[in-house]
């Protein structure tokens, strides 16, 4: 017996050593800071594991105005089960820029902080924006082989920006949102992100179809990063935080904690009244109480479909229809949604621990139904 216990432990070692000295040692790293929250996947709470790089809040604190009949009307009871059932922590409806009703559950509150997963994307998109409109892109037809000469050869040749933020790029990646080896895991753990995204490849044709990858946002990050000269965070503050008149700090998960790079495609935590602010300011195409932050026409762009056989996604931004008309969305992992209806004038806010099962190609059943309920609202409250 205590030969066979050596020899497994022999083997046990050996395997470790073999796997820390392999190119999957990010596993190791997962596994230990997964295993001390009892998780396999990332979660709401997992900044506090993580380094992270402040986002300053406003100066001059823009506060949401209450509506007049604020919290007066009752959620049903078909979405006070569905918050139950899927674990929502807050649940905003925005009407005409008014705080029509907010909830909260758990142990959350107004000014808890959540990961907001892939929401992050959509900031990554405003900043590109917002980068083409100051001269550092040339245009979402910029070539990545500008910034990054690793990707001249081959069908990498022909990536432009546009297809990162599209989601077109043919990039070998392998999204998956759990402990194994690929891509998604690696990006959550490695502490250097661009060597992960610069030895990445190209194998399919640019520009083509649609194929939701996280790799294309963090590969657009980078390039903005180097175009703008400053980091993720220190531009998303200048140009969007402070000037939407954000209450709290936010923060933003880094790859390491020294120079760090922020991970693009996701880990954006704040509060759930701040993450609707980028709502209103797409809602408003650009304007923010009557400044002009980001061109029109770029949001504009972001909001419509770039391919005909995916009317699910523009550039960085989700789309969706409520009984024939057009919102757009802020999405990300467990289910946080931001999501947006210009024709309506209704912004519609869930933050919670998970998603429920999809629906069709435009997100979950859940998602529709935070949507319905919101509309609703919206009419109730629009009746004398």
């Amino acid at each position: 017996m205590k030969k066979i216990l050596r020899y497994f432990f022999g083997v046990l070692l050996f395997s470790f050593l073999l796997l820390y000295i392999s190119p999957y040692n990010f596993l190791l790293i997962a596994a230990q800071k997964l295993f001390e929250t009892g998780r396999d996947t990332a979660f709401l709470e997992d900044y506090a594991y993580f380094d992270n790089r402040l986002v300053k809040a406003a100066d001059n604190v823009t506060e949401w105005p209450k509506h007049e009949k604020y919290n007066v009307i009752p959620l049903s009871d078909k979405i006070n089960a569905v918050h139950e059932k899927y674990r929502s922590v807050a649940y905003l409806v925005i009407y005409k820029d008014s705080l029509l009703h907010e909830s909260y559950y758990e142990d959350y509150d107004v000014s808890s902080k959540s990961n907001s997963f892939s929401v992050a994307k959509s900031f990554v998109s405003a900043m590109l924006g917002k980068a083409i409109e100051q001269g550092y892109i040339k245009s979402l037809d910029q070539k990545v082989s500008d910034f990054y000469p690793q990707f001249s050869e081959g069908k990498a040749a022909k990536l432009t920006v546009g297809d990162l933020s599209s989601m077109s790029s043919g990039l070998d990646w392998n999204e998956k949102y759990d402990l194994s080896v690929n891509g998604m895991m690696e990006a959550y753990i490695t502490p250097n992100l661009d060597r992960l995204l610069l030895n990445s490849s190209i194998v399919d044709e640019p520009g083509q179809a649609f194929r939701y990858l996280s790799g294309n946002t963090q590969l657009l990050g980078m390039i903005i990063t180097k175009a703008v000269g400053q980091s993720l965070s220190a531009y998303f503050t200048e140009h969007f935080w402070q000037p939407l008149g954000a209450k709290e700090d936010a923060l933003w998960q880094l790859d390491s904690e020294e120079n760090g790079m922020e991970k693009a495609y996701c880990c954006f935590a704040t509060n759930a009244k701040d993450f609707a602010r980028m709502g209103k300011l797409y809602k408003d195409y650009g304007d923010w109480n009557g400044t002009q932050l980001l061109d029109s026409a770029f949001i504009a762009k972001s909001t419509r479909p770039r391919f005909e056989e995916s009317p699910e996604y523009g550039y960085g931004w989700w789309l969706t229809n409520y009984q024939g008309e057009d919102g757009f969305a802020m999405r990300g992992h467990l289910g946080q949604y931001i999501i947006a209806f210009p024709a309506s004038d209704l912004i519609i806010v869930r933050l919670g621990h998970m998603k429920g099962p999809k629906l069709n190609r435009f997100g979950s059943q859940p998602f529709h139904d935070y949507i319905q309920e919101g509309f609703e609202m919206m009419n109730n409250a629009s009746q004398p």
